[in-house]
Order: C-alpha cells, then structure tokens, then sequence
C-alpha cells in the first residue's frame, strides 16, 4: 500500500489509537508496524481472530500482557551458554507469570464455551511454572538474592553477619574507651570497603593501625585500627565468598532456563502475538466497530459507517455503496458539506478492514480487497485556488492513472479544481471516464454541474449528495446515493443577507440550461424528502400492524388453549358422572333383584326409587351446560320492602334496600359501606336471610345467613367529636341499627353547648326510615341523650 494513501487518509492516527491499547513493549511494536494486507486469507484470519478476542473480552473481561518482556537478547545469549544478570532472569520470570495468567484466563469458565481461533495460540502456552518459581525463590529483587538460594551463601552470610558483629564491638568499645580523645567524631565509616574511624591529625601516631583516607581540609585522617584488621579481611574474603556463591547460584538458574529455550522463545511470540490481537479487540470494542464480510467482486457496501477519528457522540452515520450496479460515485454538494468526510471514511475503513481491525459500522458491511488504494485528498476549502494547486493534483492524478488498475480503489477530492471551470470539468469527466472504462471502483468529489449530467446519462455512474439544510445553513452529512446535490450558492448567499437585487443579477448571468437543471434538482430532492417521509409514516404503520398481529395472534393462542382446556375438563366430569350413573342404576338393580327375592316392602323401594331419581337430577345438572344469560328485573315498587336483600345487576354486587322507590323508580341500596340510588329495574329480589335483632331465621332454601348488624348495640356515644365525624359515624351506625330491625336506639351527644345535639337532630330529620326522635326523660340522660325510634 502506497505510503502517501495511509498518510492522507490518516491511518496512522488509527495506529496510534492501536498502539495504546497494547500492553507490552512487543505488542506496541507489532501494532506500529501493522499495514493493510491484499491477501484475502490473511486479512479474514487476522478478522476472525479480532473477533475473538472481542467475544472472550464481553465474556471474561481484558487481559493484560504488561509482564511480558522482550527477553530475546537474553535468550540470543543462553544459545552461547551465557550467565543472565539478575535483570534478565527476573523478566524470564515476569514472562512466564504473564503466561501462566494467559493460560488460566483461557480456562475460565464462560456460559457459551466453544472453540475459536485463539484456542490454539492459548494452548501452546507453556508456562514453565517451576521455572519461574525457583526464580523468584532465589532472586528477591534486582539487588537482592534470597538467603535460601543456596546452602554455601546461607553459610557466608551467616559467617558474615558475625564477623562484622564483631568489628563493630571491637570499633565501639575504642570509641568508647580511653582512646576516644584521639578521635574526631565518636563514629564508625567506610573507606574503600574497609572500616574505619576518624583521628585527628595531631593523634595519628597515638592510634596504630592502617591509613585509608583523608579529609580535605587535613585534619582527620580515617585509620582502621589493627585490632580490627584481621577481621576486615576477613569480611573481605567473605564478601568474595558471596559474590561466587551469587554467579553460581545466576549460573545454575541460566542454565535451568537454557534447558526451556524454546518454550520460552514461543512463550514470547504467543504472547507478544496475543497481545496485538486484544489490542485491535479493545480498539473495536472502543468503536463499538463490527466484523466487516470481504468479497472478491470489489464490493464496498458500509452501513451506517462512522469516520473513527470524530467524535462518536457527534459524529452522523452514512450508508455508502460501490461496485455492485455501479463502479464510479461522483459526491456533489455545498462546501462543508461533509463530502471530504465521506471519501476519507470510504478509504480509512478500506484501510481499517484489510490491516485485520474491525470498522466502526452495523453488522454485515462489506468491503473488497484492493491492491492499491489511491487518494488524492487536500485542503480545499479556501478561495485561493493557484496554479501550483492544480499542478499539485494533477501531479496525483498523473501518477495514479499510471499505475492503477481493477484491483484499485480512488479517491478523488474535487477533482479538477484550481483552473478554468469549464476546462476543469471536461478534464474530470474524461479521467473518471477512462478509470470507468478500465473497470477501476472509484469515487470523486466535485462541484461542476457538467459531472452531474456525466453521473445521470453514463450507465454505471452513479451521483451522490451530501444533504445541506437551507433554513439553517447547516449540513446534516447525511450521504443520499442516487440525488445529485445543489451547490446551494444563491440560497446560501440570500440567508447570509446578500441583496436579493444582487443575487437576481447573478442569475441572469448563468445560462437558461444551467438555472432549468438546478430546478430540476430542487424538484429531485424535494420528491426525496416527500418519498422518505412517507416511507418512513408507512414504516411505522407496518410496525404498528406487526405489534397488534402479534397481540391478536397471542390472545386467540390464549383462548384456544382456554377452550380446548375447558372442553377437556367438561367432558372429564361428564365421564364421570355417567361413571355415577352407571352405577347408581346397578345399584337399583341390585335392589329391586333382592326385593323380588326378600318380599321387601313397598315404603322401602319408593325409598330407594326416590334416591334415585334426585341423583339422576343432580347428574342431569352437572352435565348441562348453563349458558349465562342477562335477566331483565320485572320488579315492582310494592315488591320491595326495606331490609330487603336485592342483586345489583349492572355492578354484580349484593345489598340491602334503604329506602321506598320514588316516583322515578330510583331508590336507595347499602352495599357494604357504599349507600347508592339505584334505578328499580336494576335490581334483582335474592333470597337472603332476614334477621331480627341477634336472632337468626332460615330462608326458604334453609339456609342460615350471619350478618354483622346482628351484634348492633342499642346505645351510639358521639361525646368529644365534632358536628362532621358525629354525623359520619351515626350514618353507619343507623343504618345497621334499622337493618337490624331494632325499634328504637339511644343516641349519647351529651349537653355542652348545644351545637352536637342540634347537628344530630337535623341530620335526623332528613331520614326516611326514622318514625320519631326526641331527648330522654328525666333519669335516662335527658338533654344529653336523644331516642331514636325507627318505623315499622
């Protein structure tokens, strides 16, 4: 791929998005040196494995390959049998946890457990567990070596540490004792690995031992006493004991190491190569990007396509399409139109797709493999349009009509600007006109009205528009294939407030043709919007038609599986009764038989005959189907009495008659705690108890109905509430007390002010049912206590 294309379409910025997804330093460089492929195999190989690691990353989670060394130069060395220093050993050792990580991230347990492309690169992971555990039992750190490497430095060490216990009791008992006026400070120093203390100069002589150094001013000098000489070089043997015991011990691990040569060289490349996959899977996922579907027809066909360097949230999907009824796409329209976006979101995601990484698009886009991808795209959105610009493109399009061919995708940016109008636009119709004839996928961006006639009257020449809103002067850059675009010019011009005198002018200075064909257009794309918009109504019909199918077709799956278990259980309890029947009747037989034989007497078998028949009733019952019909109440005002239990036909509820039915027919009826006036025709007599203070009374079917008015007291006390709450609660209370059928209740307001008893008393006058109500005689409460005597 020519180096010029990736620059202009800004596929390294892709590469650097790429890059810092990548963990380790050889996953970085693999990412930086990623170019487009043309071989098919390869770019599907390397898309399938995307896929993958983008499928394992929803299930699993990331997986970082930050431990992961380039240990190459240190493995170069153990093929010569080279010793590694303690650094090279302690990155063989974050290597191999690396793959030991990888390894047990390749076994987790996921709910769709299949095989994949990386399964294979996960398996020949080998991650050399002992290896890396004796490492890390010997090394501590980069400076540190474990005491439990080795039984000889355990013993040095050991050796060591008193040696140097005893310098320093030697050391500090000089300091401390007679001689402490010979010294400078009452310190002990090193000097070249050697200690020592510091004497004055004028002491030196006072102080035998050895001279190690001097400070600068003269006046101390740094002895290491005699006494201590002996055990210093002793320290010094020790240290050369340690240092051997060390290569020794780095020794022993390098050759641990060389024996797992090759597993460690394929760890790095598994490693290093898994890597650069989740870091084109992060950056697909990042890009909420999808798997494009190559083919071998040189097909582009990207759906709802966004350019990967804008802002996703801003950003306005396009649909572009090429090469399957048309091979060349001329793009006209206004400036900042979103033209230029769209041919380099054409070329990018081309570049995108053949280099292994997923596009920024919906599901089942397609691209082709191109050879060659050729894009002559700049900067032209300025006024200034100067010969060495047009020299510029030209020297572009020299080159690519040279070496260009059907395996070849080109772009082209206002193809043709910078010159003469007319010249420019004959010299772009023929170059898009000789790439047609060689069969070469091109797209071409463009101004001049002549390529849009070239785009319509030329079959395989499609035109294309960026859509550019008017009333706003804003582009919406949304791509419509099949309309060719108006520059708009003069509609811009008279919204940014050009005289209309000016604007007039300038039309009549372009020909008749050029203003019919811009009608032509406007008539074209007015009939699009209209199109759309009604396309977009009958969408949403057909969707509202498909839900109420949907809810239709569930109801009535609903009501066969209703009917067909109703039907079920019918015939069930049919069968069972007939079950009854059948042996009710052999049963009779039976009798009668031994009536013959045993002179049973006549009283007898109307007994049994009697039996018999209210079975056969109760069978015939249960296997009649009832079909519920609407009763029409034919009651009349005389038929209904108060107390009265009646059937709210319309509600479906049950009650009790309050009141007399007026002239209308309408009456009164307590529901429960719901009191409602209620039209005559309404209601239906049912057949309840009635019940007469705690007593109780059979109805003509012998049944015993219990109510709770059977437990009304006879005395109601409103003492402490206002005229409102006194008046709410006598309602119920008398309403039960009639229904009980008491004769008469005592009401408790007491004296006060007056205000409870008169509010009760003209609450009493307004009830139907009250026959008489007067205050209590003298002894019974009098004034304080009204009674209340209801009528028959």
């Amino acid at each position: 791929m020519n180096e010029k294309a990736l620059k202009t379409l800004e596929y390294y910025k892709i590469i650097d998005m790429l890059e810092a997804f990548a963990t380790s330093s050889i996953g970085k460089n693999k990412c930086r040196q990623l170019r487009p492929l043309d071989n098919l195999t390869e770019i599907e190989t390397m898309q399938q494995e995307t896929a993958d690691a983008l499928s394992r990353i929803y299930q699993k989670g990331s997986l970082s390959f930050s431990g992961v060394k380039d240990v190459r130069g240190s493995l170069k060395r153990l093929e010569v049998g080279s010793t590694l220093g303690i650094g090279e050993l302690l990155a063989i050792r974050s290597l191999l946890e690396n793959a030991s990580r990888a390894k047990a991230y390749s076994r987790q347990e996921t709910e769709n457990e299949h095989t994949d492309s990386l399964d294979n690169m996960f398996e020949l992971i080998e991650p050399l567990s002992p290896l890396a555990t004796e490492i890390g039992r010997c090394i501590l750190s980069e400076d540190e070596i474990s005491d439990d490497a080795s039984t000889g430095l355990r013993q040095v060490r050991r050796s060591m540490k008193l040696t140097n216990d005893k310098i320093h009791t030697q050391l500090s008992s000089f300091v401390s004792g007679n001689s402490r006026t010979y010294l400078q400070d009452a310190v002990v120093t090193m000097r070249n690995g050697r200690y020592c203390i510091p004497v004055k100069a004028e002491y030196k002589s006072q102080v035998p031992g050895m001279i190690h150094d001097q400070s600068s001013t003269g006046s101390t000098i740094f002895v290491e006493p005699m006494t201590i000489v002996r055990l210093n070089n002793e320290m010094r043997e020790l240290e050369i004991q340690e240092q051997k015991e060390i290569e020794m011990i780095l020794s022993n691990l390098s050759q641990l190491a060389a024996e797992n040569l090759d597993a460690i060289f394929d760890d790095v490349k598994l490693l290093s190569e898994l890597d650069f996959i989740f870091a084109r899977a992060q950056l697909a996922k990042s890009q909420n990007a999808t798997e494009p579907r190559f083919n071998r027809d040189r097909i582009i066909d990207i759906k709802k396509a966004r350019h990967p360097l804008i802002d996703k949230h801003k950003v306005v999907p396009i649909d572009i399409r090429i090469g399957e009824t048309f091979d060349l796409l001329i793009v006209t329209g206004p400036n900042t139109g979103g033209k230029t976006v769209s041919l380099k979101t054409v070329g990018l995601l081309t570049l995108m797709g053949q280099s292994g990484l997923h596009i920024p698009a919906f599901d089942n886009s397609r691209l082709s493999v191109f050879r060659e991808v050729y894009a002559d795209i700049g900067d032209e959105q300025s006024i200034e349009q100067s010969l060495s610009t047009f020299s510029s493109h030209m020297t572009n399009v020299v080159r690519f009509m040279e070496t260009a061919d059907s395996d070849s995708l080109v772009l082209f940016d206002e193809l043709g600007a910078g010159t003469d109008p007319t010249e420019g636009a004959a010299l772009a119709i023929a170059i898009l006109s000789t790439l047609h004839e060689r069969g070469i996928r091109a797209m071409a961006t463009t101004h001049y009205s002549e390529l849009k006639v070239y785009a319509l009257s030329t079959p395989g020449v499609e035109n294309a528009s960026c859509e550019f809103d008017v009333e706003t002067l804003r582009p919406t850059y949304r791509l419509l294939i099949g309309v060719p675009g108006k520059s708009n010019a003069f509609a811009i011009s008279q919204k940014l407030g050009l005289p209309l005198s000016i604007i007039e002018r300038a039309k009549e200075q372009i020909s008749q043709e050029d203003e019919t064909f811009e009608d032509v257009l406007s008539n074209l794309e007015e009939s699009r919007k209209t199109i759309e918009s009604e396309r977009e109504e009958l969408l949403s019909y057909k969707e509202e038609i498909k839900t109420l199918k949907e809810q239709l077709e569930a109801k009535q799956d609903k009501l066969d599986q209703r009917k067909e278990r109703i039907i079920a259980e019918a015939n069930e309890e049919a069968h069972r009764i007939l079950r009854e029947a059948k042996d009710y009747a052999d049963q009779t037989m039976r009798i009668f038989n031994k009536a013959g034989k045993d002179s049973m007497s006549a009283k007898e078998l109307e007994k049994h005959r009697s039996d018999l028949r209210k079975k056969m009733d109760k069978a015939g019952k249960k296997v009649a189907l009832k079909t519920p019909q609407k009763q029409k109440s034919t009651l009349r005002p005389q038929d209904l009495s108060l107390g009265d239990s009646v059937k709210v036909m319309s509600l479906n509820v049950k009650g009790t008659v309050s009141s007399k039915p007026d002239s209308k027919g309408m009456l009164f009826v307590q529901m429960g705690i719901l009191r409602s006036k209620v039209h005559i025709s309404d209601l239906q007599l049912i057949d309840e108890p009635v019940i007469t203070g705690p007593a109780l009374s059979r109805t003509g079917a012998g049944k015993i109905k219990m109510n709770k008015s059977a437990s009304v007291r006879t005395e109601i006390n409103l003492l402490g509430k206002t005229v409102d709450e006194a008046v709410s609660e006598l309602d119920k209370y008398l309403d039960d007390a009639y229904l009980a059928h008491l004769s008469s209740v005592r009401i408790v307001h007491g004296k006060g002010t007056g205000a409870l008893r008169k509010g009760v008393h003209n609450y009493l006058k307004r009830l139907k049912y009250v026959q008489d109500f007067h205050l209590a005689e003298f002894g019974e409460g009098d004034a304080g206590v009204t009674i209340v005597e209801f009528k028959k």
